[in-house]
């Protein structure tokens, strides 16, 4: 199972990493540290599959890089994201997936080949492993720390913070690994027998629409993420750093609802973490970031009763600055009241338009409606127009989920980064107009996510890793900005500043009210306090003892700070 293990020569020149390798730096694709192909082929024959060697996607755009390949298939299916999570060297976000040298210049492969660049390797590793099993995380997780290599964990490329990929760096690819086990009575290891849940265990590289689908063939509910089609991965990066679901004001955050991890340390251990045994690792890995402690492999989550619900949908336009501050204020304060009542959802609004998506479990169409009129009326009063006010009635949490998010177009594929903060319960019930007003300032609008509040706030902020700002929200607050393929580095550092710009705004709410670090910016200027909190000490203690010489380092993550700003070379 020997394969030739070259990569084209317009990727080779692409990705080489200048610079010699010192003992306190990873070594990198292109350096002479880096291990040669006989190494890889001695790594293939441990392996259940081929090595991987990652292209980016738009390369058959560019016939004489890709030859065979059909540019047509890119272009029609760049924004799915279940596509792009079937491709090793495709991240969601197009500009983690390019590299921006010292000088300026930026590194890629472009899907509009007329832009006049050159398809290059950008950020995308030049090889990996296509893990399948827990051999296989083991085998690449230890020739990764036996050639001190920059180790990326990747799964579907959903990430706002790039951490899954890095160039010239050596990825474990674990979207492969699908594995789902639905137990009615699951106990975890080290557990007595009384100690049974009705749960799901996802592997590695389930996505929601596959756990969704599993879950409810046994007529249960589990509290997960949404995007379009689906394709966010079920068991990583969206637990490990919070997981918000419209669902959580009802029944908690993702880390709320784990009772089990399995997991492939740095020194290549299998481990099942719970709160039985491995016990710092299991508060550690719900809320203190993925990519950080080790591979998952799976991660198993209690299930709940299904439920029907009604769904409230809403448009409002305004014709001033005026009416768009008042029908947002008192929009605000219906909030405490609706969360308590494990309502949840997510919304958009900007000096011309409120728009929302909200779900009211167990919730009759006219009950919905005896709680939603008031303020319905409200909006029609202010704006003096009707309401566009919809209540749709659903006989489960799937076939609403089937509605609204089956379909695999989505915001993916472009060029786009955040900033975000959580949005405190306490400012929103004292003063709601300074929240409405500062929201309303920043040019563009904003995306509210009201995930919090509820049952999150009745979680013991000390009983997982996660940044306790999270008990004491009641929604998450973000904003984007975005540039083109082929924008200079320019143009996209005035993107960037204009994102610190209106996070400096939005500080003027609650300074220090933290961040759903799953969905924020690079560019926080304490990622510590702002992703974290106080649990961060207790966070990188724990970093430390399962992985104390950093194979697992991510961007903004607990232990990065020991490192440079490139994550290669840690500081003396």
């Amino acid at each position: 199972m020997i394969r030739i293990l070259s990569l084209p020569l317009f990727l080779v020149a692409s990705v080489v990493t200048p610079g010699l390798h010192t003992n306190n730096c990873r070594c990198l694709y292109g350096q002479s540290c880096w291990p040669n192909n006989s190494a890889f082929s001695s790594l293939e024959t441990q392996l259940s599959q081929s090595i991987i060697r990652p292209i980016p996607v738009a390369s058959p755009c560019y016939p004489a890089s890709s030859p065979g390949g059909n540019c047509t298939d890119v272009q029609v299916h760049l924004h799915e994201g279940n596509w792009r999570a079937d491709q090793s060297g495709a991240l969601q976000n197009l500009n983690f997936e390019t590299y921006t040298y010292k000088n300026g210049t930026i590194s890629g492969c472009y899907v509009n080949a007329s832009l006049g660049f050159l398809c290059e390797q950008g950020s995308i590793p030049p090889i990996g492993v296509d893990a399948r099993s827990v051999s296989d995380v083991q085998a690449a997780v230890k020739f990764a720390a036996k050639n001190n290599l920059r180790l990326v964990v990747k799964n579907t490329g959903h990430d706002y913070l790039g951490r899954s990929t890095a160039r010239g760096g050596f990825m474990l690819w674990t979207h492969h690994m699908k594995d789902i086990v639905y137990s009615p009575a699951f106990i975890p290891e080290g557990a007595q027998s009384s100690e049974a849940f009705n749960a799901i265990t996802l592997g590695a590289g389930v996505q929601w629409h596959e756990a969704y689908n599993a879950v409810q063939s046994h007529g249960r509910f589990i509290v997960g993420g949404f995007s379009a089609g689906g394709s966010v991965g079920a068991a990583g990066g969206w637990v490990m750093g919070a997981g918000h679901s419209a669902f959580a004001p009802r029944h908690g955050l993702g880390v709320d609802n784990v009772i089990q991890f399995e997991i492939v340390t740095a020194k290549s251990e299998h481990l099942i973490v719970n709160s039985n045994q491995n016990s710092d690792l299991f508060w550690a890995l719900r809320g203190g970031g993925g990519g950080t402690y080790g591979v998952v492999i799976s991660t198993t989550y209690r299930t709940h009763e299904e439920f029907p619900l009604t769904s409230v949908i809403m448009v409002a336009n305004f014709s001033s600055t005026t009416v768009a501050k008042s029908v947002v204020t008192e929009y605000l304060k219906i909030h405490p009241a609706l969360a308590d009542a494990g309502w949840g959802g997510y919304s958009s609004l900007s000096n011309a338009t409120l728009q929302m998506l909200y779900v009211a479990p167990n919730r009759s169409v006219a009950d919905t409606n005896l709680t939603m009129n008031t303020f319905f009326d409200f909006v029609s009063n202010v704006t003096g127009a009707p309401t566009q006010a919809f209540l749709l009635p659903y006989d489960s949490f799937f076939s609403w989920y089937t509605q609204f998010f089956s379909l695999g177009v989505g915001q993916v594929g472009y060029n786009v980064e955040l900033g975000s903060r959580l949005l405190p319960r306490q400012m929103v019930e004292t003063n709601a107009e300074k929240v409405a007003d500062i929201m309303l300032s920043l040019e563009g609008g904003v995306a509210l996510n009201f995930v919090a509040g509820g049952a999150v706030s009745k979680v013991d902020p000390e009983s997982t890793g996660l940044n306790p700002s999270w008990r004491k929200a009641i929604a998450h607050v973000y904003f984007t900005e975005v540039w083109n393929d082929g924008d200079s580095s320019i143009v996209i550092e005035q993107a960037r500043q204009r994102l610190r710009d209106k996070l400096n705004i939005l500080d003027g709410i609650a300074p220090d009210s933290g961040t759903y670090l799953n969905e924020a910016s690079l560019y926080e200027k304490d990622f510590q306090k702002t992703f974290f909190g106080a649990h961060y000490k207790k966070l990188k203690a724990i970093k430390n003892k399962y992985d104390p010489k950093g194979l697992f380092i991510v961007a903004s993550g607990v232990g990065s700070d020991d490192w440079d700003s490139s994550l290669n070379c840690r500081l003396l």
